[in-house]
């Protein structure tokens, strides 16, 4: 089938694919290469991607979806997507040239970073990427300068004081001087059209969306007045990767239906966009780790044996990855990683209390602490899934990490609903809301419905 992807790009498996199956497969001829060091791999769900897509349009129909390439930019990522219609979130030159070389139009490519190198903002200029963010004067000037035919849109600050990642103490303006800038803009002759916000990521609260729809409708009516042509709304992102998170996707998406059928009503004339990086990949991948190393360390506390009779001890693991490559949500999310036993352990055998490090020679590089497993050896795998989001290009020449290959699969089914929608792109369907079966193992039971393909061009 013509379009990103082929079938090429991945391993094409039959109903009931379980991604465990591909790594266990995987796990053993690693480790019976010939070669010395088995690296860390990824094995990546397409299909579960192409499932949160459908997902997202069902229950935010109205809001057209952008992928944080940042995120994740690993090729078959940025291809399934760019199949489903999706446009691109760009923070730099690099990931506007990422999108560009896969084949994705530049109408479909958006520069959201509010503060940008003139030289990216040239780049953009001259590939006829238009739409750009920005939060204060100087970002302001930098773009009639360099790229005065720029299409802007208003990054304002929210509270985000209660998410995990606070983007506002870094970007965003606050609602008393959005008029200031609307103004300067007016004066420079450049165009604002729109407003984006942020909540930060982890957010524990659907409302903080619902407050920042509201300011938004606030800072178009400003815009309007002016002579603005406002017609974007960037809700940002913030939605969870994972069905474990603390506020589910389904409540996020309740809350901005309702707010924005309030403050920016259906019919409005507003394109709604969303920027989603976790939300599409966290859960689609899942690596394996090796065991590079191990000590026992005896526990000088008298009085404790462990179940077995032998004097108390805790395992210490080294792996070939660490908190500097691909488990730096250690850092970042204050996320503790728990492993998978590729080998099952009986349950006659003792546990040990355990730790597990990277391959860094400092203090600083601990993956996993206080963790209670069975003896392991020196070749073992541990598997960890949910590893989609900011573990890929993070690898980094301070202690030896490098990048990790990664093999993509996807089901039939995900692939034969690619084709129809596909299909239906090229045939200019235009009927609205036909329902099909999509039923290939993704515990989903009941039929996805799903709306017109969206064209982030409109947008321009």
């Amino acid at each position: 089938m013509a379009g990103y992807l082929s079938e090429s790009d991945f391993v094409m498996v039959e109903e009931g694919f379980s991604t465990q199956d591909l790594l266990e497969e995987l796990t053993l001829g690693a480790s019976q290469a010939t070669t010395d060091k088995a690296a860390a791999f990824f094995v990546a769900d397409l299909g579960a991607i192409v499932r949160k897509h459908f997902y997202f349009l069902k229950c935010l129909p109205r809001v057209q979806p952008f992928y944080v390439v940042k995120c994740n930019s690993s090729p078959g990522v940025l291809k399934v997507l760019a199949q489903l219609g999706l446009g691109f979130s760009c923070a730099n030159k690099a990931e506007m040239e990422l999108a560009q070389h896969i084949g994705i139009p530049a109408s479909k490519i958006v520069y959201t970073n509010p503060c940008k190198q003139i030289a990216q903002i040239k780049y953009a200029a001259k590939h006829g990427i238009q739409l750009l963010s920005f939060d204060n004067e100087m970002e302001l000037a930098k773009v009639v300068k360099s790229h005065p035919s720029a299409k802007m849109v208003l990054c304002i600050a929210n509270d985000d004081s209660h998410s995990l990642s606070r983007l506002s103490l870094k970007f965003g303006v606050p609602l008393k001087s959005c008029r200031h800038l609307l103004e300067s803009a007016k004066k420079s002759h450049v165009e604002v059209v729109g407003v984006s916000f942020h909540v930060g990521s982890g957010c524990p609260d659907p409302q903080a969306y619902a407050q920042s729809i509201a300011d938004a409708r606030l800072v178009f009516e400003m815009g309007t007045e002016l002579g603005h042509r406002m017609h974007v709304l960037d809700l940002g992102g913030g939605f969870p990767g994972t069905e474990g998170a603390k506020v589910r996707f389904e409540e996020i998406a309740s809350v901005i239906n309702s707010a924005l059928d309030l403050y920016f009503p259906e019919g409005c004339g507003v394109d709604i966009l969303a920027e989603l990086g976790r939300y599409y990949v966290t859960s689609a991948f899942t690596v394996a780790v090796s065991i590079i190393a191990k000590k026992e360390v005896l526990l000088d506390q008298p009085g404790r044996e462990e179940e077995n009779g032998s004097a108390s001890k805790t395992i210490v693991y080294h792996l070939d990855e660490g908190v500097y490559g691909i488990f730096n949500s250690v850092l970042f999310d204050n996320i503790c990683p728990t492993p998978i036993l590729q080998k099952k352990p009986s349950t006659e055998q003792p546990l040990y209390s355990s730790s597990l490090w990277g391959p860094a020679v400092d203090g600083c590089d601990c993956v996993a602490e206080g963790l209670w497993l069975p003896q392991l050896h020196v070749g073992d795998w541990l598997v960890f899934d949910n590893m989609g989001a900011y573990t890929m290009g993070m690898g980094s020449p301070f202690g030896g990490t490098q990048v990790c290959h990664i093999t993509y699969a996807m089901s039939r089914v995900a692939w034969e609903a690619l084709r129809r929608q596909l299909m239906a792109t090229e045939q200019d369907d235009d009927v609205e809301g036909v329902c099909k079966p999509l039923s290939c193992g993704w515990e989903i039971t009941d039929t996805l419905c799903v709306g017109p393909v969206f064209t982030p061009a409109s947008i321009m």
